[in-house]
């Protein structure tokens, strides 16, 4: 019976349809082509210029790269901040998240006495110091908000790229305290100190660890430390001795601390290795924006009143790597990615890692603030306006 039977008949093998195969081949050429253009003009391409297309292709521009502007909130002091997915402002008169395009996403309208915007690349934490409330803002939405309570006060937020924060505050019990919030919002860990007090603290980019500012006294001293948290455990895993130093702003990148104070700016490797140190002296400090990748930016003035006479990068050593002389009143000022702006009264510089500036922008419209984006280009604002500008291909 068995012999009688006939044979399976073989599988039918599906031919790959034509049109699939020619989009294929289609798509191989393109990254073929686009490899080879690389790797033949990589001293003259500038990935950034195509990292911009590809973020505001559908963005229309005027001649100068310089998008549509749209009404924002306003109100008296105004800071502003770019995001990936759009703008936040943050004023007297509250805090208000728009789109590029100027799409309102979100807002937090109420009168705040002391505003304060600290933002990374992907979001941003508008809170009112001394007070309270906080708010952050990512991925086109209010992410989370927070609101102590009795006599617990806001002395410094600071939120990394992947949305976790840090929020510095007075607590009933403590002389300071910091507590860490994962992305979603959760309390991680609360740092209580009893002898000292805690006046500022920012998470790793890894989420994996947290940097504290303190201050005490000692037989009628003041002295700073900074001291590294891992997440897991609340003793410190390093404690830097800061003397009597002032500590007026706070950057956590991988690997590597700065630290700002009124006359000098230091970096501290988080292994525990040598604390290299920039000093000011004999001029004095006019700004400072530590948001660049692995440099910084310092305005700096002969005296002690008037405005800056020389911008000055310092790189993760604290070596001075490049001096600009400054013959005009700079009103603001941006670092980010590989990029650092000037803003004046008549033009917005940027500048790159060459010794030329990367864009110049004439009359931008009035504006009076800027911030970067790592891509290069520059979010700009007057009192009533927001805009993009879009520096062209370089």
């Amino acid at each position: 019976m068995k012999e009688n039977q006939k044979p399976p008949a073989p599988k039918r093998i599906k031919k790959p349809n034509m049109l699939v195969r020619l989009l294929a081949l289609a798509v191989t050429a393109v990254l073929v082509l686009g490899a080879l253009a690389l790797v033949v003009y990589r001293d003259t391409f500038n990935v950034d210029t195509l990292k911009r297309w590809l973020a505001y292709r559908d963005m229309p521009t005027d001649e100068a790269g310089e998008a549509a502007p749209f009404t924002h909130a306003g109100g008296d002091k105004l800071s502003i901040a770019y995001l990936d997915s759009g703008a936040v402002t943050v004023s007297a008169a509250g805090a208000h998240y728009y789109g590029l395009n100027g799409e309102h996403l979100a807002e937090e309208v109420l009168s705040v006495e002391n505003p304060v915007l600290s933002a990374s690349r992907t979001a941003a934490v508008a809170y009112d110091a001394g007070n309270q409330s906080l708010f952050v803002f990512r991925n086109g939405e209010e992410s989370f908000k927070l609101s102590l309570t009795g006599g617990n006060n806001l002395l410094s937020a600071r939120v990394n790229d992947s949305g976790w924060l840090a929020v510095t505050a007075q607590q009933s019990g403590f002389k300071g305290a910091v507590t860490v919030y994962n992305s979603r919002g959760r309390e991680v860990i609360t740092i209580g100190l009893s002898s000292v007090f805690a006046v500022d603290a920012a998470v790793s980019p890894d989420g994996q660890s947290v940097a504290v500012i303190t201050m005490g006294q000692e037989q009628g001293n003041f002295f700073s430390r900074l001291l590294l948290y891992p997440l897991d455990q609340t003793e410190p895993s390093l404690q830097v001795e800061l003397g009597a130093l002032t500590v007026l702003d706070l950057d956590y990148e991988e690997g590597l601390l700065w630290v700002l104070g009124e006359d000098r700016l230091l970096t501290v490797p988080t292994d525990g290795t040598e604390t290299h140190t920039y000093y000011l002296t004999p001029n004095y400090l006019k700004g400072c924006s530590l948001e660049g990748e692995g440099f910084a930016l310092l305005l700096e003035g002969p005296y002690r009143a008037g405005g800056a006479a020389q911008a000055v990068i310092v790189d993760g050593s604290t070596q001075a790597v490049r001096s600009i002389p400054l013959a005009s009143q700079v009103l603001d000022y941006s670092a980010a990615g590989t990029y650092f702006a000037l803003l004046s009264g008549s033009r917005l510089t940027i500048y790159g890692q060459e010794t030329d500036p990367y864009a110049v922008l004439d009359n931008p419209q009035a504006a009076r603030h800027v911030d970067l984006a790592p891509n290069g280009s520059a979010l700009l604002a007057n009192a009533q306006q927001a805009w993009l500008y879009i520096p062209p291909s370089q």
